[in-house]
């Protein structure tokens, strides 16, 4: 009980008892007194009573209800008013019973919904900052398929974006695109995330298209989020040139200096007519000439990769092929259908993991191919069991031109990589238990091809 109500307590019962009891004392007296006046009358007293008791009583009884009334319909009101979010009202009851319990308790929960209101309005005003102030594209349409549905809300990014900055909710997202780039509405046509191109080749601008759906108010909405990647694009080709010169450069030099002073080496040989040590000159510089030239045809070979010719190709021979240029045991048997791959690219892919595999240290009867069907694609591993990857090898393993070998290029499994979602599949590394690396070719099988 609140601090003001701890004096004297009159509870409901006790005040409606004492009213009664004073009405039935009051009656008793009347009864009494004409009784005195007309003896031997009990019907004519009772009703004598009556006439006078009953007025006194309605109006005793309506003066201590008329109040509990009021408040009733006070707090009809004050409930009406909280369904319909306006936590302000209050109520005050001058009474020390049970029902300023009541409305201290109604009191405080007004007060505690006032404050979640107030809690609610400020987090939803910093969301709704941070959402328009957001460099993202953000569109809140109702789900009615691609290119349709209406827009529920739009930051100002969209609607710098869409329409130069006018309001966007309310409008069609069709009757939006109609003025929009080709490129945004074929993205969204497609279905699905995805980066696309907007404007001339001068003044290109790429986008990434994300989206998802979910239910709002019993009715199914899409949120589309539209990410401008031009910048950042730029800088990371940036970086990339610079770690591609960079790695070029290095491997140019390791090999052009050796070269130069076997070069000078020869011809000081000859002038002195010291002509024994040649062929091993010679030889030197063929061989380190043949390991640039493998170089540079590795990333010409990664920077031209064409688009692959799917073929059927029987896994035999296929498999076959790729045991007469490195060894490996294979674990289970081959799928009796087909592959529908590039057998050109895939034999590079294979090859680059195994020669991997067995660089990694693994005993060369450890290194193993697994090709087998896994219910709706086709999984091929290359297993090893050498020293397998550090966590932060296998977060950048895949990154082209990453390389933790001393003379290793980093375009191997990069390659691999290109090969695999060029197919529409993808890789996986992972380290096995027990020691060694997995690697995991997910490949798609093509709708029509032989189970």
């Amino acid at each position: 009980m609140s601090g003001e109500r701890r004096g004297f307590r009159l509870s409901l019962v006790t005040r409606w008892s004492a009213l009664v009891g004073t009405l039935l004392a009051l009656g008793i007296l009347i009864a009494l007194g004409l009784d005195h006046f007309f003896p031997g009358q009990p019907v004519l007293v009772f009703c004598a009573c009556l006439l006078a008791i009953v007025p006194i009583s309605i109006i005793t009884i309506r003066s201590q209800i008329q109040p509990i009334l009021s408040l009733f319909r006070a707090l009809e009101g004050t409930v009406t008013s909280y369904r319909d979010g306006d936590f302000s009202f209050s109520l005050h009851w001058p009474q020390n019973d049970e029902l300023a319990d009541l409305i201290a308790a109604h009191n405080e929960l007004g007060k505690v919904l006032r404050e979640q209101r107030l809690g609610l309005v400020q987090r939803e005003l910093l969301l709704d900052t941070m959402v328009q102030n957001t460099p993202v594209a953000m569109l809140l349409v109702t789900d009615s398929g691609a290119g349709s549905g209406a827009i529920v809300y739009a930051n100002l990014a969209a609607r710098q974006l869409l329409s130069e900055g006018r309001k966007l909710e309310g409008h069609q997202l069709g009757e939006v695109l109609e003025h929009a780039a080709p490129a945004l509405k074929e993205a969204l046509a497609r279905g699905g995330d995805g980066l696309f191109t907007a404007g001339e080749a001068e003044d290109e601008e790429v986008y990434h298209l994300a989206r998802s759906s979910f239910t709002l108010n019993g009715r199914r909405h899409e949120l589309l989020l539209l990410r401008h990647l031009t910048l950042e694009l730029r800088r990371q080709e940036v970086q990339t040139w610079k770690k591609v010169i960079r790695v070029i450069s290095h491997e140019l030099n390791n090999s052009l200096a050796p070269l130069a002073s076997l070069a000078h080496s020869g011809a000081e040989l000859v002038r002195r007519g010291q002509t024994e040590r040649l062929p091993q000159i010679l030889q030197t510089i063929g061989e380190r000439t043949r390991h640039l030239e493998t170089f540079i045809l590795g990333y010409a070979r990664f920077a031209k990769l064409p688009a692959p010719r799917l073929e059927p190709t029987p896994w035999d021979a296929f498999v076959g092929r790729l045991a007469d240029q490195v060894a490996f045991r294979l674990a289970g048997e081959l799928p009796s259908a087909p592959a529908w791959i590039d057998a050109a690219q895939m034999e590079q892919a294979l090859l680059n993991l195994l020669k991997n595999a067995h660089e990694s240290g693994s005993v060369p009867g450890d290194v193993e191919l697994s090709v087998r069907r896994v219910q709706d694609a086709l999984r091929i591993d290359v297993l090893d069991r050498g020293a397998g990857m550090s966590d932060a090898v296998l977060a950048n393993a895949l990154v082209p031109f990453y390389s933790t070998k001393r003379s290793g290029t980093g375009l191997g499994l990069a390659l691999a990589r290109e090969i695999a979602e060029a197919h529409g599949g993808r890789i996986l590394l992972s380290n096995r238990e027990g020691g060694g690396l997995a690697v995991t070719l997910i490949l798609p099988i093509l709708p029509g091809s032989p189970a």
